[in-house]
């Protein structure tokens, strides 16, 4: 990996990433079919998770088995979170507490 690359190159195959999270493959799939996760693909169409994906992973795998977090409310604890780490860290109140009504929207959408 070149330093220009950047955290979204793919690093690890499906299998390591499960290793490194301790999650089954078909739980990874799971995860990409909802939306939570996005991985690279090879040109075979082989999954190749970054550093950031993994880092992710983990995340989703504490909020699932700590915290009793179900698909739904991952998917507006991840929203809001990539929302507020979108925000730069001299974002103002208005701007925060647009992000939090942005995706407090989410919540309310059939």
């Amino acid at each position: 990996m070149t330093p220009e690359s950047g955290e979204t190159d793919g690093l690890y195959t499906m299998a390591v990433a499960a290793r490194l999270t301790g999650m089954h493959p078909q739980t990874l799939r799971k995860y990409e079919r909802a939306g939570l996760i996005t991985p690279a693909r090879q040109s075979g169409n082989q999954r190749l998770y970054s550093e950031a994906d993994v880092q992710r992973l983990r995340r989703i795998r504490y909020l699932v088995e700590v915290r009793g977090v179900n698909i739904a409310g991952l998917e507006l604890t991840l929203g809001m979170s990539d929302r507020l780490d979108e925000l730069a860290s001299d974002a103002t109140l208005a701007e925060l507490q647009e992000a939090i009504e942005q995706v407090g929207d989410m919540s309310r959408e059939p």
